[in-house]
């Protein structure tokens, strides 16, 4: 009589699986393939944006074109006429805005007076009602970060980009082996004492599901060297292979001995039930699971281990999900529709805190970064920050609550990190970021604000905002500042004064930002005001922004940071290195989240990145400094 087998353990599902996972290696490797055939792959490390998306200044609105400077004086009182070709031309919604016009007046706010004649009341103002450039997508900014599984909105992201072809993981080939004397796959052999094989076609309807490629060999006889023939054929055309029966402890299931045999058997028996004969092995470094042959027991244990095997290899989603959160910020709606709002999710202190992304119909990017999507019901005027709302979720809740939320002032590495933790961030500005951490509406806020008293960096500021709460400065990165001109500086713009002729046209950052702090603060030690600077409020919320408008000669000028103007070409006028700072409550310092972050801007491969990138200085990074006392 064969010998029996016995159970090796009867071990916890958690402790099986996470044992099983440290004896395996991820075996995918990379392909690339057209952008088009990446739905539903998963990305094989970042993807970053080639071209920008507007590429050029175009109208967002349907109505005419016109140069606003033209249109100064126009009233009720004092209407002004103007004529076709020669001070406006028609444009619709996403046309390019002609040459020598910087503005762009609603068709509603046009009054026709005669055939190439029309009479407006109100006067433009520069880059009304136009798009301008990289204002969805800027070109080197990241798309999509590594382990991303491309859905259906990513795709328009990529094709906007510029990006054709991507690299993705190689799809997952498995093989699914079921066993035993008694099983028949074709209806017509189930005579007596036979049974059909289901479990097989529910397993690769599942593994399909998961985007594997799938091989459903013949049942394999209960005997062992057909058995070991089977198995080692299945592991030679697939990087994984599923047995289904012959797992427990009958005188007929061979196949824990025969992976014992041939390679290595991890885990025998687990506790769960049903699915307590599983069998985790690993057989030339590949995997080889047995399920029971039960079909309730194989597809619980699919579900249990294979299902997150598979996953940590190469990302799965999750069922779409409701989820409550507190929002971070006032959303405003229309009384005439029903809104959906795309939203970044992210848990601060034991309550989850949702935060409105960009609205834009032409916002291709707020549907990648959106976590879910929250709904203002019709005639609704809004809904107040602070409010508890539902949102549907997009993404796996597990995933989002291991993400650090920050809050506050731009960076590109910010995308650097992004890619190698899990991390959600807003771009408000170095006071916007401030005031989300008075809220605790994040964990970490970006900052670079300078005391006009000292020119130090920072701490004042946090001293004044938290008087009575002890906070932690982790100190980044020192980044170096200056004005972005076109290549050649053909308008020759080397000072600050340079920003106050009048045929300059300036692009600012907004209100809240420490670089228009510091711009602020350079012009006042010049006795120089906004009101003096054509463009000082134009407003846009990232540096790199700033200088794609520079050299898409939408701006002459723009003062950021060194490492945009390098990724486009820009000439750049060095004004000074500042102190880009990251404030956290000192009590959030041993948070895991905030921990990794530490971690990873201090190690080699952050400052690697950092240098090669140019213009930062890392000599203090992931330093400490605290600020304040704690109080009862």
């Amino acid at each position: 009589m064969a010998q029996r087998n016995v159970y090796i353990s009867n071990m916890p599902l958690d402790e099986a699986l996470k044992k099983y996972r440290e004896h395996l290696e991820n075996p995918l490797q990379s392909e690339s393939v057209p952008v088009k055939s990446t739905l539903h792959r998963i990305t094989f490390g970042p993807v970053f944006a080639h071209r920008s998306s507007p590429s050029d200044p175009c109208s967002a609105m349907d109505g005419i074109a016109v140069l606003s400077e033209r249109t100064q004086g126009a009233n009720e009182k004092n209407p002004m006429q103007l004529k076709e070709h020669e001070d406006f031309e028609y444009v619709n919604t996403g046309n390019l805005l002609p040459e020598n016009k910087d503005s762009v007046i609603m068709i509603e706010d046009v009054k026709p007076v005669s055939e190439g004649v029309i009479e407006i009341v109100e006067a433009a103002y520069s880059w009304q009602h136009v798009r301008q450039v990289g204002e969805d997508i800027i070109v080197g900014e990241m798309l999509l970060p590594s382990f991303h599984k491309v859905r259906p909105m990513d795709l328009g992201a990529l094709i906007s980009g510029g990006v054709s072809s991507v690299d993705v993981f190689e799809k997952l080939k498995v093989g699914i082996l079921p066993t035993g004397n008694e099983i028949v796959q074709d209806l017509d052999a189930l005579t007596r004492g036979k049974i059909i094989d289901s479990n097989s076609s529910v397993i690769e309807g599942l593994l399909t599901e998961m985007g594997c490629l799938t091989k459903v060999y013949s049942p394999c006889h209960d005997d062992p060297n057909a058995l070991k023939e089977a198995i080692e054929r299945g592991l030679g055309e697939n990087h994984m292979l599923i047995t289904i029966a012959g797992s427990s402890a009958g005188e007929k299931d061979y196949t824990v001995s025969t992976i014992e045999a041939l390679g290595e058997v991890v885990v025998h028996g687990v506790a769960i039930k049903p699915g307590k004969p599983t069998i985790l092995g690993k057989i030339k470094g590949k995997s080889v699971v047995g399920l029971p042959g039960y079909p309730v027991s194989a597809f619980f244990a699919f579900e249990a281990f294979v299902k997150p095997l598979i996953e940590s290899w190469h990302g799965q989603m999750d069922e779409m999900s409701i989820h409550e959160g507190v929002l971070t910020q006032r959303v405003v709606s229309s009384l005439k529709h029903e809104e959906l709002v795309r939203v970044t999710l992210g848990e601060v202190n034991g309550k989850w805190v949702v935060t409105p992304l960009n609205r834009g119909a032409g916002t291709t990017m707020s549907l990648v970064k959106a976590d879910g999507v929250l709904t203002i019901p019709r005639l609704s005027e809004g809904i107040e920050r602070g409010e508890s709302v539902e949102v549907k979720l997009l993404k796996p809740l597990h995933t989002l609550s291991e993400r650090l939320v920050v809050i506050g002032s731009h960076d590109l590495l910010l995308d650097i990190v992004a890619d190698r933790m899990p991390m959600t961030s807003t771009h408000v500005g170095s006071l916007g970021g401030v005031m989300a951490l008075i809220k605790d509406e994040c964990h970490m806020a970006p900052i670079h604000l300078i005391d006009e008293k000292t020119g130090i960096y920072n701490i004042s500021t946090v001293q004044r905002f938290f008087p009575n709460r002890k906070m932690a400065l982790i100190k980044g990165v020192k980044r170096l500042q200056g004005l972005m001109v076109r290549k050649g500086n053909p308008k020759g713009i080397y000072t600050f004064q340079d920003l106050a002729r009048k045929e300059i046209e300036f692009i600012n950052r907004q209100k809240g930002a420490g670089t228009r702090q510091l711009l602020d603060y350079e012009l006042s030690k010049l006795g120089i005001s906004g009101g003096d600077i054509n463009g000082y409020h134009r407003e846009v919320v990232t540096h790199m922004a700033v200088a794609v408008a520079v050299a898409s000669e939408g701006a002459d000028a723009g003062l950021g940071v060194y490492s945009a103007a390098n990724s486009m070409g820009l000439d750049f006028i060095e004004v000074g290195y500042e102190s880009y700072d990251f404030l956290v409550p000192y009590a959030l310092l041993e948070d895991f989240r905030v921990q990794r972050f530490i971690d990873l801007i201090k190690s080699p491969y952050f400052k690697t990145q950092m240098t090669e990138i140019g213009g930062y200085a890392l000599e203090e990074t992931g330093d400490i400094i605290e600020i304040g006392e704690t109080y009862d």
